[in-house]
């Protein structure tokens, strides 16, 4: 199979869009769960910068519904499970060994839900998807699959750190990764008004980060 059709072209995006939000919102989600319940009204700014509904009753609320609450679209099981739809339809392209990594991750998160030390499961939901990420640049024969996969990945990680009000060096870090080659190899067609714009709000001192997450979100205007 050596072409991509338009359709797979969203898919492994949004497969590398949904396993990196799940990666690096799990790993804010666990270095602040004990704060959370210790700061009230730490879920709630948490929320006010993902730009999510604050559907939560109280602090645990958050931790339970926003971790493995299946009927909330923001949850971290929730997005899993559509990364994981997305590597079933790719199985084809990205190979049965990448996919039961992903597989591998749902298990985990589900354990954790009903685990006594959630935080030794969701290690390795992190995990998985790491070694999703290695068998994949490995394993996947097409350039251009890879490439999808990895723009996505670039793009959720800036829009995150952006959102999270991340230091300079790692947005640097994150814009180089999105913007020295990954996006033009992708084949997608991108706005490079907003690549300059993104660049330029991450120079400004303060960072002008809530016009860098608008970039991101416009960037194939």
């Amino acid at each position: 199979m050596g072409i991509i059709s338009v359709a797979q072209q969203d898919e492994l995006f949004w497969l590398g869009r949904y396993t990196e939000r799940v990666y690096t919102t799990l790993r804010i989600y666990a270095r602040y769960s004990d704060s959370m319940i210790e700061q009230g009204d730490l879920y709630i700014l948490f929320c006010q910068s993902m730009e999510i509904q604050n559907i939560y009753t109280s602090p645990e609320d958050f931790l339970k519904s926003y971790g493995y609450n299946e009927d909330n679209p923001d949850s971290l099981i929730s997005n899993l499970l559509r990364a994981y739809d997305n590597a079933v339809i790719l199985r084809e392209v990205i190979g049965s060994d990448s996919l039961s990594y992903i597989q591998m991750a749902v298990y985990a998160i589900r354990r954790a839900a009903v685990s006594k030390s959630p935080i030794l499961e969701l290690q390795k939901v992190c995990d998985n998807i790491l070694a999703f990420w290695g068998i994949s640049d490995d394993h996947i024969s097409l350039p251009q699959a890879r490439d999808l996969i990895k723009t996505g990945r670039r793009l959720e990680r800036l829009d995150l750190y952006a959102r999270m009000h991340y230091n300079r060096s790692e947005l640097q870090e994150a814009v180089r990764r999105l913007t020295s080659y990954r996006l033009v190899r992708s084949g997608l067609h991108f706005s490079e008004k907003r690549v300059t714009a993104l660049e330029d709000d991450m120079r400004k001192d303060p960072i002008d980060y809530q016009d860098m997450v608008t970039q991101v979100e416009n960037i194939f205007d």
